[in-house]
């Protein structure tokens, strides 16, 4: 997710969320584990989640807690923008490089799955550490295990297994250091085949 004038996929190029593969099934309850472990640990009571998509990690935390309040952001969508129709959270729409709210404003901010399709994710990091007050948790696909995973499931071959929209490529040690030029890093997992990192806003 980008500045809105880019043509930037929205949402997800497959619903990961809603897969009834059962490999597959098994790696989102991984992923969940942590995240779920990571909210847990930063017990927020205000969270904008960036690059929100179709709105399946805001309803999971509305699962968990009906009284959070959450905000969610993406870029212009109208498509995207009725899938977060009956969602009881605050809507915006706008740019994780340009984000509409002020310092320090949410207790927590989520960007799940967003920061490979950003042009510039140094300015996209910089703009969540401005808004975030205490936490962060940040999750990217792990390359190039993404890769080889959608190339042995027969995905992408000519693109040689990149998801389309993808535009930057960490391995795990990248982007644990990626984050840590922004954030203090309280903590980093392995999902396979993500990284997933909790961090908090530096002190100046």
């Amino acid at each position: 997710m980008t500045s809105a004038s880019e043509v930037i996929p929205t949402g997800n190029a497959y619903d990961k969320y809603g897969t009834s593969n059962p490999i597959e099934r098994r790696m989102m309850a991984g992923f969940f584990a942590a995240f779920d472990g990571f909210v847990a640990t930063s017990n927020p009571s205000s969270v904008l989640e960036v690059g929100a998509g179709e709105g399946s990690i805001a309803r999971r935390l509305l699962e968990q807690n009906a009284d959070l309040g959450i905000t969610i952001l993406d870029l212009p969508d109208p498509e995207l923008a009725s899938n977060w129709e009956g969602l009881a959270v605050a809507k915006v729409q706008g740019s994780v490089e340009e984000l509409p709210f002020p310092d320090c404003s949410m207790e927590l901010v989520l960007a799940i799955e967003v920061l490979e399709h950003v042009v510039r994710p140094e300015v996209a990091l910089a703009e969540i550490a401005r808004v975030a007050s205490t936490h962060v948790i940040l999750s990217v696909p792990r390359e190039p295990i993404w890769r080889i995973g959608n190339l042995a499931r027969g995905r992408y071959f000519s693109d040689w297994g990149n998801t389309p929209g993808h535009i930057q490529h960490w391995s795990k040690h990248a982007f644990a250091a990626l984050v840590d030029r922004h954030f203090e890093v309280l903590s980093v997992s392995a999902p396979l085949p993500w990284t997933m990192v909790h961090a908090r806003r530096r002190e100046s």
